[in-house]
């Protein structure tokens, strides 16, 4: 009979303990098995043994903690990977309370893969902590654009010393997104402005979801919500009725060209502003690069929207009009560079949500001149027209472009 192993990695120096593991499990011999007992979790040691020597072992947790954790870890006989990292996921979903990955305790080229695997193996409703050491801020913006906004971000602890985020799984039996509501009657977005709800970028969650990070009454939003309904018939455009080529063209018209228009002006006068403020007001010169960040991810998201997704779904539009094939012009399908382009919005989001922060809202200082109003009326106005732009792109155009390609690639 085979005699087991058991290599105790607490007794081990910290330098030492994941090639010690590898060590063993190199010298094993096919079929054979070894344990190894710890005092957290070693989860991240699974997708580094993964990534590292392949999937030719076999993970099965015998203890789960709280104070010690035990894994058997098998080398398959023939060399084909027998498991997944099943006994892990169901861990996670087994537990009360979510699970943390301390991301500190990963060599960096395994941080965010293992952060993947971990939310890729999460059941839809399903959450768990990412701990760090700094503000995992990339993270979210690479997750919205490798798996788009079907996840919800909601920090516990935002520093000095220590990050913690939790990460959800978005459901689909929550009821329609935030971004499908305001999309079906666009006075529902005045109620979702007035309790602070994001509707735009944080469109693909559910009312119940936002309003649970926001700890907001859901009882009472929806209340709002149906009385507004209620109300007069919505005289505004009606959106989702438009054809998406001429929506494209819409955005172009009324929200790139307004940009344009009124970006280099708000650059001028906050140069002006922090000339004749910045010693009395130092906080002008980080919103003036804040801005000017800002200036240069949307120069460069609007290049990519006019030149490649805009004329793409205009191709869309006439295949389905002509009842032909689309000409994809070099694009395999046009999911990919939506999330590309919803992780911008976030981003520009984010900015937005910065400036606003740093200004108190937009609150004037009492030794404010006429320019120093003017500036802050017109970032304002741009805040408002970005926020209906990104609506309208993510909730409305995007959303409808992907669902319309996928329907005629089936077809044709």
């Amino acid at each position: 009979m085979e005699t087991i192993q058991i290599l105790n990695v607490p007794s081990l120096p910290p330098a030492q303990k994941h090639p010690t593991v590898f060590r063993v499990f190199d010298e094993l011999l096919p079929g054979n098995s070894f344990i190894i007992e710890n005092d957290h979790d070693p989860i991240p040691l699974f997708y580094e043994m993964k990534a590292e020597r392949g999937e030719i072992f076999i993970w099965e947790k015998l203890e789960n903690g709280p104070d010690r954790w035990k894994v058997l870890i098998t080398k398959n006989e023939n060399g084909e990977y027998k498991s997944t990292p099943e006994t892990a996921v169901n861990a996670i979903q087994s537990e009360e309370i979510n699970p943390t990955l301390n991301v500190t305790l990963l060599e960096p080229k395994l941080k965010h893969p293992t952060i993947f695997h971990w939310f890729d193996d999460l059941p839809a409703g399903k959450a768990f902590y990412i701990l760090n050491d700094h503000d995992p801020k990339p993270l979210y913006y690479q997750m919205i654009a490798e798996r788009g906004n079907v996840f919800s971000w909601q920090y516990e602890e935002k520093g000095p010393r220590w990050w913690k985020v939790l990460i959800k799984k978005n459901t689909e039996e929550e009821g329609p997104t935030l971004g499908e509501l305001a999309a079906a009657d666009v006075r529902k977005a005045e109620v979702f402005k007035k309790f602070g709800i994001d509707f735009c970028c944080g469109g693909k969650k559910s009312l119940k979801q936002a309003c649970e990070e926001l700890k907001l009454d859901v009882a009472q939003v929806e209340k709002e919500l149906n009385e507004t309904v209620q109300q007069s018939r919505n005289t505004s455009f009606d959106f989702n009725r438009w054809e998406l080529d001429f929506l494209s063209d819409y955005i172009y018209n009324e929200h790139h060209q307004y940009y344009y228009a009124e970006g280099p002006i708000i650059a001028d006068l906050m140069q002006k502003v922090y000339n004749h403020h910045g010693a009395s007001h130092p906080f002008l010169q980080k919103l003036s690069a804040m801005y000017k960040t800002l200036q240069s991810e949307l120069s460069a998201h609007f290049l990519k929207e006019e030149k490649i997704i805009f004329p793409h779904i205009k191709n869309l539009v006439n295949a389905k009009k002509t009842n032909t094939a689309p000409v994809m012009d070099g694009i395999d399908n046009i999911q990919t560079p939506l999330q590309v382009m919803e992780a911008d919005h976030e981003a520009a989001g984010g900015l937005l949500a910065e400036m606003r922060a740093l200004t108190n809202g937009y609150t004037l200082p009492a030794d404010a001149c006429n320019s120093f109003a003017l500036l802050y009326h017109k970032m304002k106005a741009l805040e408002e027209d970005l926020h209906q732009h990104i609506h309208l792109e993510n909730n409305i155009l995007f959303a409808k472009a992907a669902k319309l390609e996928k329907e005629l690639l089936a077809k044709h």
